[in-house]
């Protein structure tokens, strides 16, 4: 077989009437089909052992042994050979056998040939024509969407623009090569773009007269659990931390199996989207600043302690939120970081009944990513954001969350899910200097006396004017932008070839920032 030659579909059909179909076969002859046939099920089951064949067209009702005796033996030979059943009849429990046997279709007679065709191109062509269809419409938003970018105004914008490139990322990381490179390009020009947005609205969101801003972490538990806490529901709050909205895309037709998606919001983590500041924002229900001026015994700054103890009063501040908002409303605060804690959640779920809330975190994902940067089996087992998805899809459709959100749909209780940040995959070093007392992470400093290119960063020199509490008068935040990372000069190369192609957050990016917010109930 020469390189250009293309492979040949083999079709079997096994009908005790074949010669009735001389016409349907000569049909598909001439579409470029290889045409086999048998009139009986072993002659059909001898085939299938001498043959590659592609699709099988199987009759319910021959001679011998019944089309689904026959199924049910080319399956243990290749199951992954799709047949279709063609029946004249019509009974409920023949539908149910053959589809519970996997099945590719279910036709009844008299079939047609445009019928048939239909049903070999859907199941022998499938990924091609949905390449070629994903490609194709992807063309044809392309410069739709590049001017959307280039004309985007404000967050809502920005929300509607990251969904379509999050739209467009998953379907052609499923079907269509070739394309991903172009996709590439235009998020990164996506990305560019929102960093101009940012730095220059992103302060303006914190004055006093200001007219519009997007839904930022102090305000989520406000704006989706309030709500539902005055009608009475029973809520269970899930942070997923480090939670991208693709990734939540990837999971969500798993929780769709039993849960109604009543809303899918986007929101913005605020700046720096770590948990130190997004996550404790999101549970006091108020900005850094303002929690280290009044309750300075729950907010440990920069330069106190390592960054692991950063988010220690997670509950005590979440307490202060209820005592100010919740009226009175009873709740309970877990942390879940491996999957035995989790299980004891499952078995005990009759102890958070009796809870108005139930805040659970859950760190998976974002261990994840801590250790594909200091795994390189896990760093070649999720090479990209596709393959990350994938790996996350799998844990989530074994774990013990995936159970506490089916005991919370049981138990007719509302479920938001949520989380504190997003990730991105840096591939840019950026140098930068600092002292002794700048904080380490690499998609943000905090320091005084930084030195860096001011044009490669987004630097905001007066902390408190976006709400940041700062460790003296001269500190500073600067922030990486796009798919940069921040690296000191010392061990320059060690670290930026340690740190290259990894997942941090910290800085600006659109998966950084707009995250879900996502309410769910009981089917």
């Amino acid at each position: 077989m020469t390189q250009n030659t293309i492979k040949e579909t083999t079709i079997l059909w096994a009908d005790d009437e074949i010669d009735l179909l001389k016409p349907h076969l000569i049909f598909l002859q001439n579409k470029g089909y290889r045409m086999l046939t048998a009139t009986n099920g072993i002659d059909a089951i001898k085939l299938v052992h001498s043959n590659t064949i592609d699709l099988i067209f199987l009759d319910e009702n021959m001679p011998g042994k019944s089309g689904l005796q026959v199924l049910d033996e080319i399956k243990h030979i290749h199951p992954n050979i799709p047949v279709v059943m063609i029946t004249k009849s019509e009974e409920e429990n023949i539908m149910d056998q053959a589809i519970g046997s996997k099945i590719a279709d279910y036709l009844i007679k008299p079939v047609n040939p445009n019928q048939i065709l239909l049903t070999i191109k859907k199941n022998t062509e499938n990924k091609k024509l949905i390449s070629q269809k994903t490609t194709s419409d992807y063309q044809t938003e392309f410069s739709k969407l590049g001017l959307l970018i280039n004309t985007a105004r404000n967050m809502t914008d920005w929300i509607e623009i990251y969904k379509n490139l999050v739209y467009w990322d998953i379907e052609i990381s499923k079907s269509s090569e070739g394309m991903d490179e172009v996709l590439k390009l235009q998020r990164n020009e996506a990305n560019s773009e929102f960093s101009k947005f940012i730095k220059s609205n992103y302060s303006s969101w914190f004055k006093p007269d200001v007219k519009e801003k997007p839904l930022m972490s102090p305000a989520v538990i406000k704006h989706a659990v309030l709500p539902l806490l005055e009608k009475g529901e029973k809520v269970i709050f899930i942070l997923i931390d480090n939670l991208r909205f693709d990734q939540w895309q990837t999971i969500s037709p798993t929780i769709s199996e039993f849960c109604n998606i009543d809303s899918e919001e986007l929101y913005c983590s605020i700046l720096p989207t770590a948990t130190q500041y997004a996550r404790n924002a999101m549970f006091a229900g108020l900005m850094p600043l303002e929690i280290e001026k009044m309750y300075p015994n729950l907010w440990i700054g920069e330069d106190e302690d390592e960054e692991g103890s950063k988010n220690q009063f997670e509950e005590e501040l979440l307490k202060t939120q209820m005592t100010r908002i919740g009226k009175g409303k009873s709740f309970a605060y877990e942390k879940i970081l491996n999957e035995k804690t989790a299980g004891k959640i499952v078995s005990n779920f009759s102890n958070y009944k009796n809870n108005d809330l139930t805040v659970i975190v859950y760190n998976f994902v974002d261990s994840l990513s801590h250790a594909r940067t200091e795994s390189d089996m896990i760093r070649d087992l999720a090479n990209d954001e596709t393959a990350l998805r994938s790996i996350i899809l799998s844990w989530f459709q074994h774990s013990q969350l995936i159970e506490i959100i089916k005991e919370s749909a049981r138990n007719n209780f509302k479920i938001v899910i949520t989380t504190d940040h997003g990730t991105m995959r840096v591939f840019n070093p950026i140098k930068i200097i600092g002292d002794r007392h700048t904080s380490t992470n690499l998609r943000y400093k905090m320091g005084r006396n930084l030195n860096y290119n001011p044009k490669e960063v987004f630097e905001i020199r007066h902390p408190a004017d976006i709400h940041l509490p700062g460790t003296n008068l001269s500190s500073s935040f600067v922030f990486a932008t796009n798919a940069d990372f921040l690296v000191y000069p010392n061990n320059y190369n060690h670290y930026v070839n340690y740190y290259r192609n990894t997942f941090q957050h910290g800085g600006v990016s659109l998966e950084e920032m707009i995250i879900p917010l996502i309410t769910l109930s009981a089917k």
